[in-house]
């Protein structure tokens, strides 16, 4: 079945060829009693408050975090989202409401992600400043514009830093025929890295974006949703399936980036609102052939 586009992963924002916008980076702070930016945290709750990773307005009338209950490490990272469209546009906002320092960027010019800025306190920039200073880096843009990101992407990104991809090829829908993936039988993953020239870990690309947002549970929750994780990178899986154990999700080892095929489109998983258990056998069940609606 295909699904919406636009609601699932892999980006719903369009990328003019050789687009990397322009224009001055604009400021970080949120509006007047909005969430928190950066590394900054007014207080920290008492644990047994509330669950991992929630927000309240301390006494004091600060945002606070309850990140000291089991399992909680309380360190924020700095982020680059490369791509504003639905999963990056809600990614940015669970992300800044966590404490994470996000910066974003899309196609058109951080002066076009002044509102986004402003709702979150993330920090709009070009999409040559997204990854500098990054811990993790999110790539989400349509599959046939990775190769036109600039060059030097990554230059000034932290030590150790993790790329995650959240993006699907549409060969009918959007992005034409892919001879890496087409003949080469490459993961969409697997090209992706190719043309970015760093690892990079598959999340994201099955999710509603809207869930990002809205299916969010407490660890142990029944109908806490869990995402498959590919990549090869045990350590930089570990962050990731890490970072969106905190957005409030449990994740499945979906093996290395050769087996992503297991979650991309039109797979069991793909789209698949359930827990670790129905995960799991989804990724089971999946079949290595391309599907006939999935291929240029």
């Amino acid at each position: 079945m295909v699904r919406d586009l636009l609601t699932l992963g892999g980006a719903g924002e369009e990328w003019p060829k050789g687009r990397t916008g322009g224009g001055s980076v604009l400021s970080g702070a949120g509006p007047p009693g909005g969430r928190p930016s950066g590394r900054r945290l007014d207080r920290i709750a008492r644990p047994g408050d509330a669950p991992c990773g929630a927000e309240c307005r301390g006494p004091d009338g600060g945002w606070c975090r309850h990140d000291t209950e089991p399992g909680c490490t309380g360190e924020l990272m700095k982020i680059g989202i490369i791509g504003a469209g639905n999963i990056g546009g809600n990614l940015t906002r669970r992300l800044t409401a966590l404490g994470h320092e996000v910066s974003v960027a899309n196609s058109r010019g951080p002066e076009t992600l002044t509102a986004l800025a402003e709702e979150t306190g993330a920090t709009a920039v070009t999409v040559t400043e997204a990854a500098r200073g990054a811990e993790l880096v999110v790539v989400t843009i349509p599959f046939k514009n990775v190769p036109d990101l600039p060059a030097g992407l990554f230059d000034g990104a932290a030590e150790g830093f993790v790329v995650i991809d959240t993006n699907n090829y549409y060969p009918r829908q959007r992005d034409g025929r892919i001879a890496g993936v087409e003949d080469e039988g490459l993961t969409e993953s697997r090209w992706t890295e190719r043309q970015l020239g760093h690892p990079v870990i598959k999340a994201f690309n099955g999710t509603y974006a809207q869930d990002i947002l809205d299916r969010h549970r407490p660890a142990g929750a029944a109908d806490r949703m869990a995402l498959p994780v590919a990549g090869d990178d045990p350590a930089a899986k570990k962050t990731v399936r890490a970072l969106i154990e905190e957005l409030g999700f449990d994740s499945v080892d979906a093996g290395g980036l050769d087996d992503s095929w297991r979650q991309q489109p039109d797979t069991p998983v793909y789209g698949l609102r359930e827990g670790v258990d129905a995960v799991t056998k989804a990724l089971a069940e999946a079949s290595p052939v391309r599907p006939e609606a999935f291929r240029g």
